[in-house]
């Protein structure tokens, strides 16, 4: 059985794949200081706790939190007995990262992108929006082109309370209409349909320069569906397309 793991800014992902279909998937919370003992103690409590303590035999991590690289690759080592497959912008994965500079692109992007190519041959935008809103250009030929990166709707809503001192946090929900009546409307207005035209006005953008026909428009993260409910120009919404791209790369690598 495959653990793959996604290591993100505020959460981490983990499924579990039994060559079929995805048996689990956890979401956890990162914290960077914590030790792979501590990772260990609690991941061992989680398959224990669905049976699958001996079952899992392989472990594809990608990252965006370097100090957990190590953390995370020596947990493996000391619970499961396993040496994990990190991936980093020159592991063989089947897309071509062809930006400027390969080496800075996040795994997280490059997984995203070869989820992407898989679910649709053909040219993509994918959304993610987590910590950050990011967006991946990938064509026809299976190349992330680029990224469009921008600040994450929480990490935002945080940003403008904590510098206005006549605004507050408020929930991240939709308000009755985008002229807001209230403090609260007012900026949630602002968050979600601001965000909506974030989100439309970069995939038209993207797509212009892709400059392909039929480009699909893919949408993932936890804060994906606030934005799906009001725009059409996002044809799909894929929530585990980190971990259909881990579980693609580790087939790849495995047959490799």
């Amino acid at each position: 059985m495959l653990l793959a793991v996604d290591i993100g800014n505020t959460n981490i992902t983990l499924g579990l794949w039994d060559g079929r279909r995805w048996q689990l998937q956890w979401r956890l919370r990162t914290v960077p200081g914590k030790t792979s003992d501590e990772y260990g103690i609690y991941l061992k409590a989680l398959l224990r706790e669905v049976g699958a303590d001996r079952a899992v035999d392989r472990v594809i991590i990608s990252s965006v939190v370097p100090v957990l690289n190590r953390t995370f690759t020596a947990m493996c080592q000391t619970y499961l007995g396993l040496e994990a497959r990190l991936v980093q912008w020159d592991s063989d994965t089947g897309i071509v990262v062809a930006t400027a500079n390969p080496a800075e692109v996040g795994a997280d992007r490059i997984v995203n992108a070869v989820a992407a190519y898989h679910l649709h041959r053909g040219p993509s935008v994918v959304i993610d929006m987590g910590t950050a809103t990011t967006f991946d250009a990938i064509s026809g030929k299976g190349e992330l082109l680029g990224v469009a990166i921008a600040p994450g709707m929480q990490l935002a809503v945080e940003a403008l309370a904590g510098r206005a001192a006549q605004l507050s946090k408020v929930a991240l929900e939709a308000p009755p209409a985008a002229i807001g009546r209230t403090t609260t409307e007012a900026m949630q207005s602002g968050m979600i349909f601001g965000y909506v035209g974030l989100v439309e006005g970069l995939v038209q953008r993207m797509k212009q320069e892709i400059n392909e026909p039929n480009v699909r428009v893919i949408g993932t993260g936890g804060l994906i569906s606030l934005i799906a409910a009001h725009t059409s120009c996002i044809d799909q919404i894929e929530p585990w397309l980190t971990l259909i791209g881990l579980r693609l790369i580790n087939d790849r690598q495995a047959r490799g």
